[in-house]
C-alpha cells in the first residue's frame, strides 16, 4: 500500500531536544517514519477504506496558538486542544473516479507539539510516543471513527493501541 504524506513542521522551537527538558530526547520524527508508520496503519484498515492505489494524507505539527485558532474556528472551541482531523472523504458526496496515476485524499491531520509535550509528560513516554498516538487518532478520524460516547471511545482506544504495535511501541490506554 501506498501513501503520499505531506508533514509540514511549522512549529521549531520544540523540535529541539532542549526544548523538551531532556538533552537525550530525540523529538524529531522523519518523514520517511512518518509514511511508513501510515503505509502500515493503512493496510491494517484497509477494510475501512475505499480501494485506491495510493493513499494521500497531510500532517502539520504546529503550536497551541495555532491549534486554538483552528479549533475556535471548526469546532466552535477557543481553546487548544492535541489533534484536529479534517477529513476529506466525509465531504465528498460520492468517491471521484480515480485516475490510476492519483492517490485518494484522507484528509489532513494537525497536532500541537506543544499539547502532546505536556501530554507525553503526564503519560511519562516520550514525545514521539504521544506523536505517533495522536497521529493515530487523527487517522481514525479520517476513516470515520468517532467517540461520541464511552463506548466507542473505548473501541477506538483499543484500535489505536492495536497501531501503535504494529509499528514497535507498546502502550497502554486502558
Amino acid at each position: 500500500m501506498q501513501v503520499e504524506l505531506y508533514v509540514q513542521d511549522c512549529y521549531h522551537e520544540l523540535s529541539q531536544p532542549e526544548a523538551v527538558g531532556s538533552p537525550n530526547t530525540d523529538t524529531q520524527i522523519a518523514t520517511e517514519t512518518w509514511k511508513n508508520w501510515f503505509e502500515c496503519w493503512l493496510e491494517i484498515l484497509q477494510a475501512s477504506i475505499p480501494p485506491a492505489p495510493k493513499y494521500e494524507v497531510g500532517l502539520r505539527l504546529t503550536d497551541d496558538a495555532e491549534m486554538q485558532t483552528l479549533n475556535a474556528e471548526y469546532r466552535h472551541q477557543n481553546k487548544p486542544t492535541d489533534v484536529l482531523s479534517f477529513a476529506a472523504l466525509e465531504v465528498l458526496p460520492q468517491l471521484p473516479e480515480m485516475d490510476a496515476d492519483e492517490p485518494l485524499y484522507l484528509g489532513d491531520i494537525v497536532i500541537s507539539i506543544e499539547t502532546a509535550q505536556q501530554q507525553a509528560q503526564q503519560q511519562e513516554h516520550p514525545l514521539p510516543t504521544e506523536l505517533a498516538w495522536l497521529a493515530a487518532h487523527g487517522l481514525l478520524h479520517l476513516l470515520g471513527w468517532d467517540h461520541p460516547d464511552e463506548e466507542s471511545l473505548s473501541q477506538m482506544l483499543k484500535q489505536q493501541v492495536i497501531l501503535l504495535k504494529t509499528i514497535g511501541i507498546d502502550i497502554d490506554y486502558e
